[in-house]
Formats: structure tokens, C-alpha cells, sequence
């Protein structure tokens, strides 16, 4: 029976590069997988087409061959895919490690001699502007996963160790030989650990871990802004059975201030006038930020929205030692709750106002109804 072509055999054109052979081999190989199709002959014949197909076109000299002599090339001990040696077994489990990691191998990475890194942890501090200005330093208390020291993380009870695992002779995996296919597998006896403990610890019952709270110091440099990560190494969750630790990710959010918006390294604060000092003119004091106070001269005819700029009175910039803007906005407030007296020299001078007193205003409504006129015409 004539063998079927080994880029139709992986659902590939004869132009597709070596990433989308490895993708299509990667695709069909989990799905036709031995574990996968338990009893399943067909299934087993269809993987080792795919295993075959894939080791033939991921080796470019073979490959080449294949494309100018097709299966011919390999016949009469040609040395291709057909002619698998001793070395297949060893070359298919290596495509298995580097494609399939955990499912056929249970993983080699952070588990040598059962010992595995501890999970990473994070951590919401909400800090306050005042905080991000100056720079400062937060005590958190963290639960996690610690290293337990009645046995110093080994699991097993003071006086004994871990014994090693009689399946697997501590390698924490397993060979498993399926025709002429060598295939490694997570040792089921000691679950990868390659140890196996018989008089596990009575505080942590053999997991090498008890959970605790810790208390922490972070710094905080001045400039931080909302969203900053900071990162302490080796501060997450203990190792297993002596791995290391993963580590603590802290995640700054800033509290709402009630005067103050920031804007990257810019501060923002609106600030109420009188109708009458934004009419004639004048300065007002604010305080910033850093505690001091500063005087903003505002100039007659002020209108509301105005903004006001006060040169490095913003927030640091982290890592250097400059420093951004505060942006002070006049909001000019109308009179409330007059008198009658106030009404009426309003009311005078609403009067005797001409077109210079109000430039926006004078024939604002004219101009607009003319526009929208002309524009509709």
C-alpha cells in the first residue's frame, strides 16, 4: 500500500515553514495521542504517521530529499524516516519534552527532586498623594504559604527523611515503552517528587508548608503613580519540600484627594473667586502639595476655567530629582442669597454694561440664530 504524502499527512502545504510544521505536528499529535485514545488502533497507527511525517520534513536535508524524490528516497536503507534506529526513541522523547511538557513527561522544570518553586503573590496597597510625594514606608501583613520549621520543609517527621521512591529511583519519572515509541511519564507512586514520605511531619502533615501571617516593610520612592508594581523578590509562597520562594508583587493604588487631580506628574485644583475679584483683579494663596503655601495673581476680567500655572510645585518624577506643574483653574462662583440693596446695584450695573463690559455675551444668541440659519439654508 502506497504511503500517503507526509505534508498531507500533516495538513500542511509544501511551502509551510518550520513553525507551522511544528504547530500542525504539535495539533495532531495531542489528538491522536496513545493516552488519549486508550485501545484505539487506528488512532495509534494515525500518530505514528504524524510522528514519522513530522521527522522527516523538520530535518531540512531530509526534507529536501523528500521534495525531489518523494518516499524513494528513503527505500534501500536510505537512512530516512523508514530506517528507525536505536536513537528514534531517544529523538521522539526529546520532540515530546520540548511539545507536550506536562502531559507526557509531567514537567522536569522547578520539580528536581520533588523540590518546586512557590507561587508568586500580589498584594493591593492603596497609599495616599501625600505618600507618593514624599516617599514612604508601609508595614502589610501577608498571609501565605511558609516554609514549616518543625521540619525545615522536608515533609517528614523530626528524626526521619524522605526515603527515595522505589518506582522511579528518585527521577520523579517513569519510561514507558509503547511499540517502538519510548514515552516518559510522571512517576504515579511519588507523584513526581522522586521521594516518598512515611512518617510525614505532624505540622504540616508531610506537605513541608504551614500557612502564616507575615509583616512586611515596603519603600515606597517618591513618585510612584497609581498602578506602580513593585516587586519583592523571594517574599511570595514558600517552596515545596525546599524550593524557592516565589515572589511578592505589589500593586500601588492611589486614594482620591479631595483638593488635588493628578495627571502623570501634573497637579490639578480648581480653585472658587468671587464674581468681584475675578472683575477687578488680584491674588489669592493656595497650599500645595508639599505643605508650603504659594501666591496666584489673577489679572481683571478673569473668566471661570482660567488655569494658572505654578512651575514645579507638581510631583516628583520618579527617578530624577525634577519635578512637574501644579495648574491652579479659577472657578469664578456667582453671588447667592442677595439682599435687596445687592439686587439693585446689580441690576444698575446690568443696565449701564455695553458690549465691552461683556464682549462674549453681547449678540451671543443673534450670532448663533444667524449661523444655524445660514447653515440649514
Amino acid at each position: 500500500m502506497a504511503k500517503a504524502d507526509f505534508y498531507e499527512t500533516l495538513g500542511v502545504s509544501r511551502s509551510a515553514t518550520d513553525a507551522e510544521l511544528k504547530s500542525a505536528f504539535r495539533k495532531l499529535a495531542m489528538q491522536f495521542h496513545p493516552d488519549k485514545n486508550p485501545g484505539d488502533a487506528s488512532a495509534e497507527q494515525k500518530f505514528k504517521n504524524i510522528n514519522e511525517a513530522y521527522q522527516c520534513l523538520s530535518d531540512g536535508q531530509k526534507r529536501a530529499a523528500y521534495d525531489r524524490f518523494g518516499h524513494a528516497a528513503f527505500e534501500n536503507g536510505g537512512g530516512g524516516p523508514g530506517g528507525m534506529g536505536d536513537g528514534f526513541a531517544s529523538s521522539m522523547s526529546d520532540i515530546f519534552e520540548d511539545l507536550f511538557g506536562d502531559m507526557v513527561g509531567g514537567g522536569r522544570r522547578g520539580r528536581a527532586n520533588g523540590r518546586e518553586r512557590g507561587s508568586d503573590l500580589r498584594y493591593n496597597l492603596e497609599i495616599t498623594l501625600e505618600d507618593a510625594f514624599k516617599g514612604s514606608t508601609a508595614t502589610i501583613k501577608v498571609p501565605s504559604l511558609m516554609s514549616c520549621e518543625a521540619c525545615t520543609g522536608t515533609g517528614a517527621k523530626a528524626g526521619s527523611k524522605p526515603k527515595t521512591c522505589g518506582t522511579c529511583g528518585g527521577a520523579g519519572r517513569v519510561r514507558a515503552q509503547q511499540g517502538f515509541f519510548a514515552i516518559e511519564r510522571t512517576c504515579p507512586t511519588c507523584q513526581g517528587r522522586g521521594e516518598m514520605i512515611e512518617n510525614p511531619c505532624d505540622s504540616c502533615r508531610g506537605a513541608g508548608r504551614v500557612t502564616k501571617e507575615r509583616s512586611l516593610s515596603v519603600n515606597i520612592p517618591a513618585g510612584v503613580e497609581d498602578g506602580t508594581r513593585i516587586r519583592l523578590s523571594g517574599e511570595g509562597e514558600a517552596g515545596l519540600r525546599g524550593g524557592p520562594s516565589g515572589d511578592l508583587y505589589i500593586f500601588l493604588a492611589m486614594k482620591a484627594h479631595p483638593f488635588f487631580q493628578r495627571d502623570g506628574s501634573d497637579l490639578f485644583c480648581r480653585v472658587p473667586i468671587s464674581m468681584v475679584h475675578a472683575a477687578l483683579g488680584g491674588e489669592f494663596t493656595v497650599h500645595t502639595v508639599d505643605g508650603s503655601e504659594a501666591k496666584v495673581k489673577i489679572p481683571e476680567g478673569t473668566q471661570s476655567g482660567k488655569q494658572f500655572k505654578l512651575k514645579g510645585k507638581g510631583m516628583p518624577i520618579l527617578r530624577t530629582r525634577d519635578f512637574g506643574d501644579l495648574y491652579i483653574q479659577a472657578n469664578v462662583e456667582t453671588p447667592q442669597n442677595l439682599t435687596k440693596r445687592q439686587r439693585e446695584l446689580l441690576a444698575e450695573f446690568e443696565t449701564e454694561s455695553s458690549n465691552k463690559t461683556h464682549p462674549e455675551s453681547s449678540g451671543f444668541f443673534t450670532r448663533m440664530k444667524d449661523f444655524l440659519t445660514g447653515a440649514q439654508s
